[in-house]
């Protein structure tokens, strides 16, 4: 559950909608090993999309991707996963399964499937899940509640608890603080920041919030037209 982080290459990606409109049209991005990229864009800019084929949840339909110099495809996407976080915007959370369950089933990928159908999960990872989440400002009243009693901005910040606990080489987050007010959205961009470079992963960051992207990022790209431009060449990075 440790290593360094992926890089990426992404080589004249195209994707389209069932209906056949593109999503993106030959996106071409290299993102280099333990760096922070932010990604910025309207509302259908394609910019879960481009997550969506990253975590390889979304095959292209003309391109490439390579993760570490591997080409993401159908062979490799097994081997792959297990080194990918992600949080999404709608959650996905089990809404029956109480916070810290959610939060470990991001070990899925590392543990025997036993451990996970019965409970039995070793005593330190545990530990570091209730550490992630009260890191993300969820005390231990909460740890045992079931998801469908969180407000949004609570069930967002279980999915990065999630996304996180595996230590992932790539951490994919989809709008990970859009339904946080200012200084919590700080803190758990921090808190990512602070995680991913334990191990130097590498990230990419969808947000809707040019200031964040600006302060948090080692680069920030912007979405338009099915294209990926540079929007801030050399951004300031800050962890406070």
């Amino acid at each position: 559950m440790t290593g360094t982080g992926l890089s990426i290459a992404v080589q004249g990606l195209t994707l389209r909608h069932a209906m056949g409109e593109p999503v993106l049209q030959h996106a071409t991005l290299a993102v280099t090993s333990g760096s922070i990229c932010a990604v910025l864009g309207k509302s259908g800019t394609g910019k879960s999309t481009l997550l969506a084929a990253l975590g390889g949840r979304l095959a292209p339909t003309a391109g490439r991707i390579l993760l570490g110099g591997t080409l993401l495809d159908r062979a490799s996407r097994r081997r792959l996963q297990p080194l990918i976080g992600m949080s999404y915007q709608d959650h996905r959370l089990v809404l029956q399964a109480t916070v810290l369950d959610n939060v470990v089933a991001g070990l899925a990928p590392h543990l025997p499937w036993w451990r996970l159908a019965t409970g039995r999960i070793p005593e330190e990872l545990l530990a570091r899940a209730a550490e992630l989440l009260e890191r993300l400002g969820l005390d231990a009243q909460l740890h045992h509640r079931r998801t469908d009693n969180l407000s949004g901005g609570q069930a967002q910040r279980v999915g990065v608890a999630r996304a996180l606990i595996a230590r992932p080489q790539l951490l994919l987050a989809d709008e990970p603080v859009a339904n946080l007010d200012p200084q919590t959205a700080r803190d758990v961009l921090s808190l990512i920041v602070e995680e991913t470079s334990k191990n130097g992963a590498t990230v990419v960051c969808a947000l809707h919030q040019p200031d964040l992207a600006a302060a948090f990022a080692d680069r920030v790209l912007r979405l338009d037209g099915g294209a990926v431009m540079d929007e801030l060449p050399k951004p300031r990075r800050s962890a406070a």
